[in-house]
C-alpha cells in the first residue's frame, strides 16, 4: 500500500468501534415543560425561539455570572455582532477560564479564523478536571471543536450523557456524528434529543441535514418544523436553501439567504452560499466582490471557495470545483474538509493520483471522517484494477472480472462513443475513463464517498463514467450494458453542454438512447407510468427537475424524461434537440433555451407534450382503468381471490378490455394446469404489450406451455417476453433449454445472447455461444466465448480447454491449440478429445475431429 499517511489496520479497527458501534446511553427524560435550573433554561429559550426569555432569565442574575454573560454574548452574536460579544466575554473569560463564557468565546474566535487564540482556550477546557456533568460537555464540545481526535470528543459525549442526557448534549453529539459522515448514529442523537423536548429546534435542523441526501422532503419538512419554533434559526433556513437549489430554485434560495442575513449582515455560511449561487449563475466579478467583504470578517475563511465548489459540483461542473477548492485549500490549509472534497472533485475528472495527495492531507488532519477513509480505501482498491486502454476510453476492470469484462465492456463503450458522437455531431473531450464495480458499495464510494445509493446502477462526471457490474447485485438482475450506454450519453451530453445541462434533459436523453439503441432496454416503467398518468400523478415540466431529488417520484421522472425527450425529436426534431442541449453550454435556461432554441414556450411544450402522452398511453391507461366498483389495492384494483375461478370468470367476461381482469382469470386458470388459460392471457398481453415480470401474460403462458408439453408454444411466449423484458435472466435460460433440446439454432443463439447481456459470467453460456460460432464458422467469437467460459471457470475444465483449442486451429493458430491442448491434459491425461486436438495442432490442422 502506497500511502504518504500511516493508516494502519488499527486505525480501521478504532474507527470502526468509535463510529459504527452502538452507543450505550443514559435515556434521562427531560420535557420542555418543568423548570430548569439556570443556564439550563436559558439555553432552553434559545433553542425554543425565545432570545428575549433568554436575555431576561441572564439579566437577572449577577453581571459577573459567567454563565449569564455566555448566554447574552451568544444573543449579541447571533446578530453579527461579533466584536461586542468578544468584548462581553473577555472579562468573564478572564476570571473564570473554566466556564461556558470561555467556550463561547473559543466557538467565536474559531469562528473568525483567529485560531491561534481559540486553540489555547480550547485546550484548557479539554483538560480540565471533568468535576461535574458541565465541564464534561464542555471539554466534548471542546474536542469536536478542535477536530483532530473525535474518538475522545464521542467518549467524552458519552461520559457526560452518562451523567445526566439532555437535548443540547444529544444535539451536539449529532452533530459531531454528522460532521463525520456517520449518519445513523447523527439521527439516533438527534431523535434522543427530540424525544426528551420535541420543542428542541436545533435537534431539528440537525436530523433535516441529516436526512438531506436520502430524503430532501423529510429533511425540508424537520427543518420548517425548526423555523416554526425558531424563525430566526440560521442552519435549517440554509438547509432550505441548499434544497432550493438542488431543484434550480435560485430565487427561492435567495430570499432565504437574505433573510438570514438580513438578521446577521455577517453571517459567514449565509455569505459564502450566496456568494457560492453568484459564481455558478456566471457573475464572476460579484462572487469576487462577496469573497472579499467576507475574507474581511474572517480572513481565513476558505469555506468561501469550497461552498462554491461544492454548488459547482452539485451542477456538475466538476473541473471548475477543483479549481474553487485549490483555492479553499491555499486559503486554509488546515481544512480537513476542503482538501477531501478537493480530492473528491479530482477523482471525478478522473484525476486520481492527485485526488490521493489531497485526500492523504486530509486524512492527516482528521483521521475520523468516514469519506476520507472511504475514498481512500477504494483508491486502494483500484490500484489493483486491470486497465485497458483503447482510443480515448481508459476501462478500469476488477482483476476477477477483468478476463470476462474486458471482452463486452471497451466494445460496448466504444460504440456507444462512435454512434452517440456521429449521432449529436460531438467528439468529448478525453480521455473517459470507465470503472466497473463487482461491489455495490464500492460503486456508491466511487459516486458520493459512503456505502449505500441502493437504487443507483450508475453514475458520469463528464469524463468519468462508473456503475456497477452484475456481480455487485446477484439477487437482483440488471442490465449493465444498459447502464454503460446510459452513462456514455451523459458523456455527450454534460461535455456538449459544457457541463451546464439541467438534469430532466441529460436524464432524459440517455434513457431515451437506451431504447434507440436496444428496443428492449428501458420498458419497465411502462405500466407504473401509465397508471400514474391515469391517476394525475405524473409531473408537471415545470416540476419535473425536482422529480429527481423526491424518492418517491425519482423513477417516473425519470421515464417521464425520456418520454419528453422522444416528444421534443417527434414534434420538433433531432437538430432542435441538439441544439437545445448546445443552449446551457451558450448560457441559456430554462424557459429561455426553449423559446430560443426550439421556438416553444414551456405551457406549449406541456400542451403538445399532454397530447402525444394521450395518443402514446390512452390504449393502456383505458386497459389499466380500476373495474368500477374495486378499490384500489397498491397501485391495482383489488381483485377477487384467485381461488375462486367462477367470480374471474364472471369479471372476465363482463370486462373484456380490462388488463387486471383478464390477466387474473388466466392466471387462476394456468395455475389449475388449464389450457384454457391461453385466451385470457393473449388479451391482457394484447391489451398491455409491454408487460413484464414473472406474473405477465407471456412468462405465465410460457410456463403453462412447457408444463402442458408444448415447447414451441414455450418458446414463442418467452421470446415474446425477452423482448419487452431486458433482465428477465431466468426466462432466457428455459429459452435456452428448450431451444437445445429442439435444436432450434436462431433461438438458441438469440438465448445465449441475452443470457451473457444481463449475466456474462455464466460459462455454460459463453460455451453454447462458442460452439454455435464453431459451426458458423466464425473463429474469432468463438475464442471469445470459450476464453470467457475458461476465465469464469467451467464445471468440465479439460473440455473447455478444448473447445478454446479448437477454436484456434479454425482461426489457424495452432500454437495456440497445441498450449490450450497441453493444458487439458494436465488435467486430464487420457482425455481422448486432447489427445486428437495435440495431435491436429502439431499437424496445424483446422479441420474439427469428433468431441467427447
Amino acid at each position: 500500500m502506497r500511502h504518504t499517511v500511516l493508516r494502519p489496520a488499527a486505525a480501521l479497527f478504532l474507527f470502526l468501534c468509535v463510529w459504527t458501534a452502538v452507543t450505550e446511553r443514559s435515556h434521562g427524560q427531560q420535557s420542555a415543560g418543568p423548570a430548569l435550573p439556570f443556564p439550563a433554561s436559558a439555553w432552553r429559550a434559545i433553542a425554543h425561539g425565545k432570545p428575549a426569555e433568554a436575555e431576561s432569565l441572564a439579566r437577572a442574575r449577577p453581571a459577573d455570572d459567567p454563565a449569564a454573560v455566555a448566554i447574552l454574548a451568544h444573543l449579541t452574536l447571533d446578530k453579527g455582532r461579533y466584536d461586542d460579544a468578544i468584548a462581553m466575554l473577555r472579562p468573564a473569560v478572564n476570571r473564570v477560564p473554566l466556564s461556558d463564557a470561555a467556550l463561547e468565546l473559543a466557538l467565536l474566535l474559531q469562528k473568525l479564523g483567529r485560531s491561534n487564540e481559540a486553540s489555547p482556550l480550547l485546550n484548557v477546557l479539554l483538560r480540565a478536571s471533568p468535576n461535574d456533568h458541565g465541564s464534561l460537555t464542555r471539554a466534548a464540545r471542546a474536542a469536536a471543536a478542535l477536530g483532530n481526535d473525535a474518538r475522545n470528543a464521542n467518549a467524552l459525549f458519552r461520559a457526560a450523557s452518562a451523567s445526566g442526557s439532555n437535548p443540547a448534549l444529544d444535539t451536539e453529539w449529532g452533530l459531531l456524528f454528522f460532521d463525520k459522515y456517520n449518519y445513523p448514529e447523527a439521527v439516533k442523537s438527534f431523535k434522543q434529543a427530540l424525544a426528551a423536548d420535541p420543542e428542541w429546534a436545533p435537534a431539528h435542523a440537525g436530523l433535516a441535514r441529516t436526512l438531506a441526501e436520502d430524503d430532501p422532503p423529510a429533511a425540508a419538512a424537520e427543518a420548517t418544523r425548526a423555523l416554526e419554533i425558531d424563525p430566526h434559526l440560521t442552519d435549517a433556513e440554509l438547509l432550505l436553501a441548499q434544497l432550493d437549489l438542488d431543484n434550480t430554485r435560485w430565487d427561492a434560495a435567495r430570499e432565504r439567504i437574505a433573510r438570514v442575513l438580513e438578521f446577521n449582515p455577517s453571517h459567514l455560511d449565509a455569505r459564502a452560499l450566496a456568494a457560492a449561487i453568484t459564481y455558478v449563475r456566471g457573475d464572476r466579478q460579484a462572487f469576487d466582490a462577496e469573497v472579499k467583504q467576507t475574507l474581511a470578517i474572517n480572513p481565513t475563511f476558505g469555506e468561501i471557495y469550497r461552498v462554491a465548489a461544492e454548488l459547482s459540483a452539485r451542477n456538475y461542473r466538476f473541473d471548475e470545483a477543483v479549481g474553487l477548492a485549490r483555492e479553499a485549500v491555499t486559503l486554509d490549509p488546515a481544512n480537513a474538509r476542503a482538501h477531501a472534497e478537493l480530492g473528491m472533485h479530482l477523482m471525478r475528472t478522473g484525476d486520481e493520483a492527485q485526488a490521493r495527495q489531497s485526500l492523504e492531507r486530509a486524512f492527516k488532519i482528521d483521521p475520523y471522517d468516514r469519506v476520507t477513509f472511504n475514498l481512500l480505501a477504494l483508491l486502494d482498491s483500484l490500484d489493483k484494477f486491470v486497465e485497458i486502454r483503447e482510443g480515448d476510453i481508459i476501462l478500469k476492470l476488477d482483476p476477477g472480472e477483468a478476463p470476462v469484462m474486458r471482452e463486452y465492456a471497451m466494445p460496448l463503450a466504444q460504440e456507444a462513443l462512435k454512434t452517440l458522437s456521429a449521432k449529436y455531431h460531438f467528439t468529448p473531450k478525453g480521455p473517459i475513463l470507465v470503472e466497473i464495480f463487482p461491489k455495490h458499495d464500492d460503486f456508491a464510494v466511487r459516486t458520493l464517498g459512503l456505502p449505500g445509493m441502493i437504487g443507483a446502477l450508475g453514475a458520469c462526471f463528464g469524463r468519468v463514467v462508473s456503475l456497477d457490474s452484475p456481480h455487485a447485485r446477484p439477487s437482483n438482475p440488471f442490465s449493465w450494458q444498459a447502464t454503460l450506454w446510459h452513462e456514455m450519453t451523459h458523456v455527450i451530453t454534460l461535455q456538449m453542454s459544457n457541463q451546464r445541462i439541467p438534469r430532466w434533459l441529460t436524464e432524459g436523453i440517455s434513457e431515451y438512447e437506451e431504447t434507440q439503441a436496444r428496443p428492449d432496454w428501458g420498458r419497465e416503467m411502462e405500466i407504473p407510468f401509465a397508471l400514474a398518468l391515469e391517476r394525475g400523478k405524473t409531473l408537471k415540466l415545470a416540476d419535473l427537475n425536482s422529480g429527481f431529488t423526491r424518492p418517491d417520484t425519482i423513477a417516473l421522472a425519470y421515464y417521464e424524461a425520456s418520454l419528453l425527450v422522444d416528444h421534443i425529436v417527434q414534434a420538433y426534431g433531432q437538430p432542435k434537440l441538439q441544439a437545445l442541449v448546445k443552449s446551457y453550454g451558450e448560457g441559456l435556461e430554462g424557459n429561455d433555451a426553449l423559446e430560443k432554441r426550439m421556438g416553444v414556450t414551456l405551457p406549449e411544450l406541456q400542451a403538445s407534450f399532454d397530447k402525444a402522452l394521450d395518443t402514446r398511453f390512452g390504449a393502456i391507461r383505458a386497459a389499466l382503468r380500476a373495474i368500477p366498483g374495486a378499490t384500489e389495492e397498491g397501485g391495482r384494483g383489488e381483485r377477487p381471490a384467485p381461488a375462486d375461478i367462477t367470480t374471474l370468470r364472471a369479471a372476465a367476461q363482463a370486462h373484456t378490455g380490462n388488463y387486471e381482469a383478464q390477466l387474473a382469470y388466466g392466471q387462476a386458470l394456468a395455475a389449475a394446469g388449464d389450457r384454457a388459460a391461453f385466451e385470457p392471457l393473449e388479451k391482457a398481453a394484447a391489451l398491455v404489450p409491454g408487460a413484464t415480470g414473472e406474473q405477465s401474460p407471456h412468462a405465465v403462458m410460457a410456463r403453462l406451455a412447457e408444463q402442458l408439453g408444448d415447447p414451441a408454444r414455450a418458446m414463442t411466449e418467452y421470446r415474446a417476453l425477452l423482448a419487452q423484458d431486458h433482465t428477465a435472466v431466468d426466462a432466457a435460460r428455459r429459452l435456452a433449454a428448450l431451444a437445445e433440446k429442439s435444436q432450434t439454432q436462431p433461438i438458441l443463439m438469440h438465448a445465449y445472447e441475452r443470457i451473457v447481456a444481463i449475466d456474462p459470467f455464466d460459462p455454460a453460456a459463453h460455451s453454447g455461444l462458442g460452439q454455435l460460432a464453431l459451426k458458423d464458422n466464425q473463429p474469432q467469437t468463438a475464442i471469445r466465448e470459450f476464453k470467457a467460459a475458461l476465465a469464469i471457470g467451467p464445471a468440465d475444465k479439460a473440455s473447455a480447454h478444448c473447445d478454446l483449442g479448437e477454436a484456434y486451429l479454425l482461426a489457424n493458430r495452432p500454437a495456440d491449440a497445441k498450449a490450450e491442448a497441453l493444458a487439458a491434459l494436465e488435467i486430464a491425461p487420457s482425455f481422448d478429445r486432447a489427445q486428437e486436438l495435440l495431435l491436429r495442432s502439431i499437424k496445424g490442422s483446422g479441420a474439427s475431429g469428433n468431441r467427447q
